[in-house]
């Protein structure tokens, strides 16, 4: 009798640690996406973006372009936060994870993208191609994304100029947002997009999911506010 109620107790204090765990993980964290509508996102006048099996996706004729009023946004503003998300991706996947945009009206250049593409098995990191870069600013240090049509995990903290990137339990971006000194021109001496130093961007914004014209799915999207 005695060993089996050492051994019940055993089980409840592992159940307890577990559950602690648990707590620990989503704490302080809110549901941005409720796996059923569109529900606290902002839509364009030609939105495409749909709930399906629980996940948001894009349905329209997929025609590659940049459909910059159409993207999915936050109805909020956040400045320092963690972002945490799934996204899957096939071959031909072109879109982004924006943050702190501060115009809506002119996303690509007011706001801050981390890259999602299928750039699985490819030897060469890029600003633009490789998944989990910091659009035309900064490469990744890995390319970690998982093969097309399994889900990723992306993380991305924002504090300060502080960004920091992890994709698939991997760190990939380390970034300082005070080294971007310089209009159209990246801390290596590389040309980016922006006529403005991102070291002045707003500091601030919206976060939103790119509608490029391209297929792409996204779920459990949470986030945390630092």
């Amino acid at each position: 009798m005695r060993k089996v109620l050492i051994t019940l107790m055993t089980i409840m204090v592992s159940f307890a640690v577990l559950g602690c765990a648990e707590r620990t993980g989503t704490q302080g964290f809110s549901t941005l996406f409720n796996g059923k509508n569109l529900s606290g996102w902002l839509t364009g006048s030609d939105n495409a973006w749909i709930v399906k099996d629980g996940e948001l996706t894009v349905r329209r004729d997929m025609d590659g372009k940049e459909h910059n009023y159409d993207y999915l946004w936050t109805a909020d503003k956040y400045g320092d936060f963690i972002l945490d998300l799934e996204f899957k991706v096939i071959e031909g996947t072109n879109s982004g994870i924006f943050f702190r945009t501060s115009d809506l009206k002119d996303p690509v250049y007011t706001g801050i993208e981390i890259q999602v593409c299928n750039s699985y098995g490819r030897n060469k990191l890029s600003k633009n191609g490789t998944a989990g870069a910091v659009y035309d600013c900064l490469e990744p240090t890995k390319n970690v994304i998982n093969k097309p049509g399994q889900w990723n995990r992306c993380i991305v903290t924002c504090k300060g100029s502080s960004i920091k990137v992890v994709l698939n339990n991997e760190q990939i971006i380390e970034m300082n947002l005070e080294r971007w000194t310089t209009p159209h021109k990246n801390p290596d001496d590389t040309k980016n997009k922006f006529g403005r130093a991102l070291k002045d961007f707003a500091r601030i914004g919206y976060i939103g999911l790119q509608d490029h014209g391209r297929p792409v799915w996204y779920r459990n999207v949470r986030i945390k506010r630092l």
